[in-house]
C-alpha cells in the first residue's frame, strides 16, 4: 500500500514539473517570436550626425535637382560633385573637422544599434508586415510592397532593424507608420550596403556600414549615413525625420508666467473726490427764517369787536345797560302794536 502511494506521488509531482516546463516555453515563444522584442526601447543616441541628411566615407554624387532638407558631410574624403545642381538646406562639409566629427558619432551609434538585445527574428521580406516597437534581426532585408509600423499611440517608440547583409527595396515600395509613429526614432543598421529603388517612399534613418544608393525619384524622410563608402543620388528627396511628440498634454509647460503683472495699478484712483462739496447748504434747506408763524396758527390772539363808545374811558361798561334798555324798549312797542290790532279788529 505504502508503495503504491509513493509512486502515485511521484506520478502526481512529475506532472506538476511536466506543466511549469510547458508553461515556460511557451512564454519563451511569447518573448521571442512576437511582433515586438523591447516594449521600452530608448532611441539610438545620433550625436552630431544628427544634424546630417548625407554623411558618406568616400564621396556623394548626385544626378537632378536632389534636395537635402540638412547638411551634408563627407569624410576622410572631401568631394560631392553634383551639388549644384543638388541643392543643399544645410552645411556641407567636405573633409573638414565638423564631418569627421559625424562620421566618429556615427560609428558610436552604428554599434549601439547593432548591440542591442533581446531582439525578434524576421524573414527577409518585410512587405506586407505590420510591426510594434521593439528590435528586429533580419539576415539580408528585402522591401517588396509596403511595411507598417505601428506604435500603438505612443510617439517616442522606437524600431531598430538589425541588417546583417544588404537592405534593397523593390521599385516603389513604402514605408509607412499608424498611430502616432515618428521616423525619427526609426533605425536601419545594415551590415553592408542599402538600395532604395526607383519611387521608392522610405522612413527612417539608414547606417549602413559600407554605401547607400537611391535611385531615380527615391523619397526619404530620415537620413542617409553611410560609414565608409559613397552615397549616390538621382533626384532625389531627403526630409528631416519628424519627431512627434505626445498628445493631449502641452508640448512643454508654458514659457513663463504671464507678460507681467498689469503695467501699473488703474491708471489712477478717480481723478479727484467728487469736483468740491455742495456749493452751499442743500436748496431745499428754507432760504432764511420763517416769515413768521406757520399760517395754520391765528396770525394774532383773538380780539373781539368792540361797539362804537361815544363816551369816555368808562363807555365800556354801558354797553349791558344800553342792550338791556333797548330790549325793554323793543318789547313795549310790540306789545303796544299788537293791543292797537286788536281794537281796530273789534271796532
Amino acid at each position: 500500500m505504502t508503495t503504491k502511494l509513493l509512486s502515485h506521488r511521484r506520478r502526481a509531482a512529475m506532472s506538476a514539473l511536466a506543466a511549469v516546463a510547458a508553461s515556460g516555453t511557451a512564454v519563451a515563444v511569447l518573448i521571442f517570436s512576437g511582433t515586438g522584442a523591447s516594449a521600452a526601447e530608448a532611441p539610438v543616441d545620433l550625436g552630431t550626425a544628427a544634424n546630417f541628411s548625407v554623411l558618406a566615407g568616400s564621396t556623394v554624387t548626385n544626378t537632378g535637382p536632389t534636395f537635402l532638407a540638412q547638411s551634408l558631410g563627407v569624410s576622410p574624403g572631401n568631394t560631392a560633385p553634383g551639388f549644384p545642381p543638388g541643392i543643399v538646406g544645410g552645411e556641407t562639409h567636405l573633409g573638414d573637422a565638423v564631418a569627421l566629427q559625424a562620421k566618429n558619432d556615427l560609428t558610436t551609434a552604428y554599434n549601439d544599434a547593432a548591440g542591442r538585445t533581446p531582439f525578434t527574428n524576421l524573414p527577409a521580406e518585410l512587405g506586407g508586415t505590420t510591426l510594434l516597437p521593439g528590435v528586429y534581426r533580419i539576415g539580408a532585408a528585402q522591401l517588396t510592397g509596403t511595411l507598417t509600423l505601428d506604435s500603438q499611440g505612443d510617439p517616442a517608440a522606437v524600431f531598430i532593424f538589425q541588417i546583417a547583409s544588404t537592405l534593397i527595396t523593390a521599385p516603389n515600395s513604402s514605408v509607412v507608420f499608424i498611430n502616432g509613429s515618428s521616423p525619427c526614432n526609426v533605425y536601419w543598421q545594415v551590415g553592408s550596403s542599402a538600395t532604395l529603388d526607383t519611387g521608392t517612399r522610405f522612413m527612417g534613418n539608414i547606417l549602413a556600414q559600407t554605401s547607400i544608393t537611391m535611385n531615380t525619384g527615391a523619397t526619404l524622410q530620415g537620413r542617409a549615413l553611410a560609414q565608409t563608402g559613397a552615397v549616390t543620388l538621382d533626384t532625389n528627396t531627403i526630409n528631416a525625420p519628424v519627431c512627434l511628440q505626445p498628445t493631449g498634454t502641452p508640448t512643454q509647460t508654458p514659457t513663463g508666467q504671464p507678460t507681467g503683472t498689469p503695467t501699473g495699478t488703474p491708471t489712477g484712483t478717480p481723478t479727484g473726490t467728487p469736483t468740491g462739496t455742495p456749493t452751499g447748504t442743500p436748496t431745499g434747506q428754507p432760504t432764511g427764517t420763517p416769515t413768521g408763524q406757520p399760517t395754520g396758527q391765528p396770525t394774532a390772539t383773538p380780539t373781539r369787536t368792540k361797539l362804537p363808545v361815544t363816551g369816555g374811558s368808562g363807555g365800556s361798561a354801558l354797553v349791558p345797560v344800553l342792550t338791556g334798555v333797548g330790549g325793554v324798549a323793543v318789547a313795549s312797542g310790540a306789545a303796544l302794536l299788537l293791543l292797537y290790532r286788536r281794537r281796530t279788529t273789534d271796532s
